[in-house]
Order: C-alpha cells, then structure tokens, then sequence
C-alpha cells in the first residue's frame, strides 16, 4: 500500500503543478498557447510513465495488479481532460487542426516542438523521482531505467497498423464530438483512450500520441530510433488523416472540394407548372 500511496502523492503533485502553469500559461493565450502545450504534454507523459511502472514492477514489489494500473491510466486521463480543456498534449491533434485550417503553420510547429519538450521534461522528472527510490516498486524501476523495456512488440509494419488504427478511432470520436459538452467528451474519451492503451498493451501500448511514445519507449533499446520514428509518428498520422478524410469527406488543407460526401440542397425547390397543368 506504501506504493500506492507514493504514486497517488506523485501523481497529485503533477496534476497541482500542471493545473497552475495552466491558469498563469492560460494568461497569454492565444499568443502564447504552445505554452499551454508543453504543459498539457509534460502532464501527460508524466502521469503515464507512473502508470507504466506500477504496471511493470507494481505486481512484484508493490502487491499492485494490472486493475490498479488500468484504474490509475483512467483516472489519469479523466483528470487531465479536466484540468487542461482546450488542450491536448498530441501532436496529431495539433497537425489535424493544422490541416483543418484551425491553426496557423507557425502556431503548429511552435506547439508540436512544446509538446515534445514537455515529453522530455516529463522523462527528466520521473527519473529523478524514481531516483529517490521512496519505495521497492521505485528502486527497481530506477534500476531498470537504462534497461526500459520498448512498448514495440511486433514488427514495425504491423506497429504502424495499430498505431494507425488506434488513431483513427479516436480522431473520429474525436471530431464527432468536439462540438459536444465536457460533461459528455470527458468520461468517453477516458474510456476510449483507456481501452486503445489496453486491447493494444501487446502490439504498441496503444499510445496514439507521438510525444507520450517519445517519453516512454524512445529511448528504450531494442529498435533504432527510425523504427520507433515510423511506428509512433507515421502510424497515429495516418490514423488522424484517414479520420479527417472520412469525417469531412477531403482534408481542407490540401483539397477544396469534397471528395467523398454529395452537398444536398436543404430546400427543394418547388417545380413551375406546365401548360397542361394550367389548362387544368
């Protein structure tokens, strides 16, 4: 229990920090939102890589079994839905709002290099954490840290599948709901992003963001960094383009025209009467 306790001070501690860099970040918006960013990612990767370790090392050192991660992974997403809305530590969602015209090339580029840096950042923290070896769990987990195990268990073709259709589950859910209440989006997008990370804990880890799988497996031997490069940045690309295709029917950055969906006229209009009609 003394593990779990340590996890539950840390993850606190990360959801207090990232909730007051997000209101004094939230001050300079919409100039400055890749701020907002880097802490939404940092957030993120950070509360992920604890999730990772009680289920890695939690069933042997901490007496925690693979519920308790999937409870701490839900919980986690839930409560940074909530402390960053409007903010999505996903690089994929910035470039489908890029190639849906949301956002500017500059403001894209800005975000996804904040996001990246708030992976990093998140990987730099948690391993001085682990560092201070609070618990059995933590000091094997900081032995096993230049040993990471890689969350790529299959080939990269086949990671690059279900990277890809992970993504585009998600972004299809995603774009339906955006316009949707908080009170709906949350919950479902806990849920969903919950159950990709565990139907894919044998192919990827499910991670559908390339930022959270640069802080978790990047760095992790086993594959060169090109490989890890293909799998978590081609194949949640994919995945998005292919939602933004399907849902709007063409992707308004590259096409101006819908390409699979028929604009029909609301109102018909009523046709003139014939002759024949008028003699009648």
């Amino acid at each position: 229990m003394s593990g779990l306790n340590a996890s539950l001070g840390y993850f606190l501690t990360i959801v207090g920090v990232s909730a007051v860099g997000r209101v004094l970040f939230a001050r300079w918006r919409p100039r400055w939102t890749f701020l907002t960013e880097f802490i939404a990612a940092f957030a993120l990767a950070a509360c992920r890589l604890e999730v990772d370790t009680i289920a890695e090392v939690g069933q042997w050192a901490g007496a925690l079994g693979p519920d308790v991660a999937i409870t701490m992974l839900f919980l986690s997403i839930t409560v940074h839905a909530i402390v960053m809305q409007g903010v999505s530590g996903n690089p994929s969602v910035t470039l489908m709002d890029l190639l849906q015209k949301d956002i500017s090339a500059v403001a894209g580029i800005l975000s996804v290099a904040a996001q990246l840096l708030g992976a990093y950042f998140a990987l730099v923290v948690a391993g001085k954490y682990w560092e201070m070896e609070l618990t059995d769990m933590h000091m094997i987990k900081n032995l096993m840290m230049s040993e990471c195990s890689t969350s790529l268990r299959v080939s990269p073709l086949q990671g690059v599948f279900a990277e890809a259709l992970g993504a585009m589950t998600f972004h299809l859910v995603y774009l339906a709901l955006k316009n949707r209440s908080q009170l709906l989006r949350i919950p479902i997008f806990a849920l969903l992003l919950t159950f990709i990370a565990y139907a894919g804990n044998n192919y990827t880890s499910g991670y559908v963001n390339p930022s959270l799988a640069y802080a978790l497996t990047f760095t992790c031997p086993g594959h060169t960094f090109l490989t890890y490069s293909l799998v978590f940045w081609l194949g949640p690309l994919i995945g998005m383009s292919l939602a933004l295709f399907l849902y709007l029917g063409n992707i308004p950055l590259l096409f101006s025209r819908n390409l699979l969906y028929s604009k029909k006229a609301r109102f018909r209009v009523p046709k003139g009467k014939t002759s024949e009609d008028k003699t009648n």
